[in-house]
């Protein structure tokens, strides 16, 4: 996948995230799957940032970026443990 398209998927979940958060916003709260589905795309974009910012510190350092491929969600989730 290329830059532009990680670029693209990050904004089409944020897109969603805000829809998610706005749909709410009279203090109605979510519902279970409304907050199952945020939690996805907040760990989606987890994913797609943390690929984006490999790639950049590959290239800087004169490495190849056609093998990195997104993390699993443990992996990106884990790094605030």
């Amino acid at each position: 996948m290329a830059d532009s398209a990680v670029h693209q998927r990050i904004a089409a979940l944020a897109a969603e995230e805000h829809r998610l958060l706005q749909a709410h916003h009279d203090g109605s709260g979510l519902t279970e799957q409304e907050r199952t589905r945020l939690r996805e795309v907040e760990v989606a974009l987890d994913q797609a940032w943390d690929l984006l910012r490999r790639r950049e510190a590959a290239r800087e350092a004169g490495l190849d970026t056609a093998m990195l491929t997104e993390r699993d969600p443990a992996t990106v989730e884990g790094y605030l443990s």
